[in-house]
């Protein structure tokens, strides 16, 4: 039986997945996905975090900033240059600007048709600037304050 209400609610007007096709639905974006709070927590921790980080995009916008310790390598040099500079037996987690832009999906995927282990970043470099992580541009280190819109300001982390 059909509830009318369901009928006309835009949200519930395509029924819900079944538990099982959402379980393996979300399981299988966190195995392709990773978030700026855990990639910047592994990071900071003692210790080798088990991943490398990419950077996809231009010099320039390397240069405007980027994430300490990443990888500079934009998608059209991943053909040519992925074999020299990563080790297919550790993940990548490639990055870009930020949600608006898919440019760590291309390198993904290029990574991932030349037989490398990779995540993309959520987010991408917006949102690691935006949730007030340390970031290294030309001139040197710099931070922001975090956004309260994109990260907790009283604690730790978010609880998710």
């Amino acid at each position: 039986m059909t509830n009318s209400a369901t009928v006309t609610n835009p949200v519930l007007r395509v029924a819900p997945a079944s538990p099982a096709a959402a379980a393996a639905y979300f399981g299988a974006s966190l195995a392709f996905h990773a978030d700026v709070s855990d990639v910047a927590a592994a990071l900071a921790a003692d210790g080798d975090p088990g991943f490398v980080v990419l950077d996809s995009r231009s010099t320039e916008s390397w240069d405007q900033g980027h994430i300490p310790g990443a990888i500079h390598l934009p998608t059209a040099l991943i053909p040519e240059q992925a074999g020299q500079l990563l080790d297919k037996s550790v993940p990548v987690i490639t990055y870009c600007w930020g949600p608006g832009c898919n440019g760590a999906t291309r390198a993904a995927l290029a990574l991932a048709q030349l037989g490398f282990q990779v995540k993309e970043m959520l987010g991408g470099f917006e949102y690691w600037a935006r949730e007030g992580f340390a970031y290294q541009t030309w001139e040197g280190q710099e931070r922001r304050a975090a956004d309260p819109l994109t990260a907790p300001v009283d604690a730790e982390d978010c609880g998710c």
